[in-house]
């Protein structure tokens, strides 16, 4: 049995858009990106600290800035690499083992965060 016959679908032939016609003028399609907002060193700092706030095993009262994953909020590593994924996710890129290691408090997150990003004031 022959694939055209198994899905035989009609299809109606594509449509042309029609683009006013301006006498002089040019006219030519284009797309429109935009990007995210810049990121200030207050905003990564505001997004780290919700990325931890919404982890469950971190008591929000406990944890500032300056906060040490495992002597102050009682987290072990298994944690900590939880942490750092989070991050990734929220900053859309990876962070490797070697760097992920180093990162023990919410302002060290931030530090790295800032200077993979550029991200000066």
């Amino acid at each position: 049995m022959a694939l055209g016959s198994v899905l035989s679908i009609p299809c109606s032939p594509p449509v042309p858009l029609s683009v006013p016609q301006v006498p002089g003028r040019v006219t030519q399609p284009c797309r429109l990106y935009s990007d995210a907002p810049p990121l200030t060193l207050e905003g990564i700092k505001d997004r780290v600290l919700y990325v931890l706030k919404l982890y469950d095993k971190i008591d929000p009262e406990k944890l500032s800035v300056n906060s040490h994953f495992m002597k102050d909020l009682g987290l072990d590593s298994l944690d900590q690499v939880e942490i750092i994924m989070a991050m990734e996710d929220e900053f859309g890129f990876e962070i490797p083992d070697i760097d992920a290691e180093k990162l023990m408090c919410p302002q060290e997150i931030v530090d790295y965060i800032a200077d993979k990003k550029d991200v000066y004031e």
